[in-house]
């Protein structure tokens, strides 16, 4: 089985999102470079640093599924039926929006964050499950479920906004010593969850 990794850009002091579910700040390092690495749908092409294409080259390629909150869905649209890194989605919400399950998507939608886990994970096999929202983050550290974090750490203080981490009720949560890639404007660093 593959591992569960929580994945995202934040500022540095916490926040994945601004108070207005802005990620303008959070982003930009998605096009500050001269290497272009396609996603798997032909509307997002990204150009990074040759140092941030060793982060997100697997991170796209080993994904086998994607699990994420309703607010994410809701705000980017469903990524249009098709996330960038090309796997099936599963939505945790207890209520599916008009016009979907959608033929043409393989997205799914579950009322139980467990289950949501259990459905992506028997999908991606021995890829990886990316987590891709804070509260599912902090929901799957506090059941033991997270294997790893990769924080896209951009240098911007954004005072307010939707934190990662805060919140976590079972705590403290060690981490082994990161591996990091320094990039333009970011620094991508993996923790391994200790358990």
């Amino acid at each position: 089985m593959g591992q569960v990794v929580a994945a995202l850009s934040m500022s540095l002091d916490g926040f994945v999102a601004d108070e207005n579910d802005g990620v303008a700040e959070l982003f930009g390092w998605y096009q500050n470079g001269n290497v272009e690495i396609r996603s798997a749908d032909p509307r997002w092409t990204f150009h990074v640093t040759e140092a941030s294409a060793r982060f997100l080259r697997p991170a796209l390629s080993l994904c086998g599924a994607l699990i994420c909150g309703r607010r994410l869905f809701d705000e980017t649209d469903g990524w249009g039926g098709r996330h960038p890194a090309g796997c099936p989605v599963f939505v945790v919400s207890h209520d599916v929006p008009h016009g979907w399950p959608r033929e043409d998507s393989a997205t799914t939608f579950y009322p139980d964050p467990m289950a949501a886990l259990e459905a992506a994970q028997a999908q991606a096999g021995d890829l990886t499950v990316a987590v891709s929202t804070p509260t599912l983050t902090r929901q799957y550290l506090d059941a033991g479920l997270l294997d790893e974090i990769r924080v896209s750490l951009v240098p911007v203080l954004l005072g307010e906004g939707v934190s990662l981490f805060g919140g976590l009720t079972v705590a403290p949560v060690r981490l082994a010593d990161p591996d990091v890639i320094v990039g333009r404007g970011v620094t991508h660093l993996t923790y391994r969850v200790r358990r």
